[in-house]
């Protein structure tokens, strides 16, 4: 599977978006590690991390991406995360791929916040 990390990257987080588990697993190295800093937990194994994506409770969330960065075996996917609550969370996710799949990704996540009225002389909205 020669293809740019940049579209391994995209391609894994579009097939769990549409549930195709198959495809998935084609994009996970063998020994795929996945950590989630936040919450201290670390999935290990392609499997594991394929049982939980298709156990999310109320669905995986949609996902929209915001972009996608990187050279080589290092990739940073952002995304914007709507979940079935109603809760929406912005995610980066830092992919590293060997051997041409994703073999250890680390999520951090955080909802958005309404930015303080203080420093907005200084900055731009988006």
């Amino acid at each position: 599977m020669q293809q740019d990390g940049r579209h391994i990257a995209e391609a894994l987080w579009k097939a769990f978006a549409a549930g195709d588990w198959d495809a998935a697993a084609t994009y996970l190295h063998d020994d795929y590690v996945q950590e989630w800093p936040q919450s201290g937990e670390r999935i290990v194994g392609r499997e594991n991390a394929l049982a939980i994506n298709r156990s999310f409770p109320g669905g995986l969330p949609r996902m929209s991406f915001r972009r996608t960065s990187g050279e080589g075996d290092l990739v940073v996917l952002e995304a914007e995360l709507h979940y079935a609550d109603g809760s929406v969370y912005r995610a980066v996710s830092i992919i590293e791929l060997r051997d041409g799949r994703v073999a250890r990704e680390t999520d951090y996540f955080g909802e958005p916040f309404v930015a303080p009225q203080w420093r907005a002389q200084w900055v731009e909205r988006m």
